[in-house]
């Protein structure tokens, strides 16, 4: 629930990527359908079920776009993570790091963008009842690590937020809702990518998302008294380097949604703890 609303607080696409993804959907058309231009953040959902081809695309006559691509500037969400095929979800390691999928075939090859925020979603363990207590649950600590275990460490680490969703209780049910709506996170969401496009545009860049380690570590770099703790992971071999800089976007992203200009400690600590937790639905 909570991921399909997430296109709701991305803000409308630009006049050039509108463009992009409603080429993109109209190669992935069947048939003379239409598309109208594609103004808002497409979310894509394939089932657990679905094959290398349907997830980065194919075809044996025209190469066709994916849900990877489809989902291109916007979001693409696995429910039941683990149960997907561990090709298919290593498949999306080259997305992730690239923007973009290259298909190679005997005839061909096509190079689609793919730059998505993806969502990984998974029970607790195969029964799903070991959230809480655990108390209720029936598996065994073998099949929950041949569970998790679906998922590889080089995706993993490519998630930047990791965090595990408590059960709901019969309390939550009777609270008011007092909790912000899409419309104000939304705005909070827009003036963020305001500043970042501000502050990238001279990298020809508009997303902390985009920007490459060397930017990170270069015209971007942050005093050591703010990366210590970042610092001394990579060191320890808690954080590997792609982890390093991927944990100085989020950073930058947590300071851009605070209007701070610059990370600081607290934003590398928050940024960091939020990329150690439990993975879990």
């Amino acid at each position: 629930m909570m991921a399909e609303r997430l296109p709701g607080i991305l803000p409308d696409l630009d006049d050039h990527d509108a463009m992009e993804v409603t080429a993109i959907h109209s190669l992935a058309a069947v048939g003379d359908a239409t598309i109208a231009l594609k103004r808002r953040p497409c979310f894509e959902s394939p089932h657990h079920s679905a094959t290398l081809p349907a997830m980065i695309g194919g075809g044996s006559a025209l190469l066709r776009p994916g849900a990877a691509s489809r989902a291109h500037r916007g979001v693409l969400f696995l429910d039941e993570a683990p149960e997907y095929d561990p090709r298919v979800l290593n498949s999306l390691r080259q997305p992730l790091e690239s923007g973009k999928v290259v298909i190679d075939r005997a005839f061909g090859s096509a190079a689609y963008p793919a730059r998505f925020q993806l969502v990984l979603a998974a029970n607790p363990c195969p029964c799903g009842k070991a959230s809480g207590k655990g108390l209720d649950c029936t598996c065994t600590p073998v099949m929950r690590r041949r569970y998790f275990g679906r998922l590889s460490g080089p995706l993993l680490d490519r998630v930047d937020i990791q965090f595990q969703v408590e059960r709901v209780s019969l309390a939550d049910f009777g609270q008011d809702s007092t909790r912000e709506s899409s419309a104000t996170v939304g705005a909070r969401v827009i003036e963020a990518r305001r500043r970042q496009s501000e502050r990238l545009s001279h990298l020809g860049l508009a997303t902390n998302a985009e920007v490459p380690g060397r930017s990170l570590r270069g015209k971007l770099r942050l005093p050591p008294a703010t990366t210590r703790i970042l610092d001394t992971s990579l060191e320890r071999g808690i954080l590997t380097a792609r982890g390093y800089d991927r944990v100085l976007r989020l950073a930058w992203t947590l300071a851009d949604l605070g209007r701070e200009d610059r990370p600081g400690a607290d934003h590398i600590g928050l940024a960091l703890g939020l990329r150690q937790a439990m993975v879990a639905a």
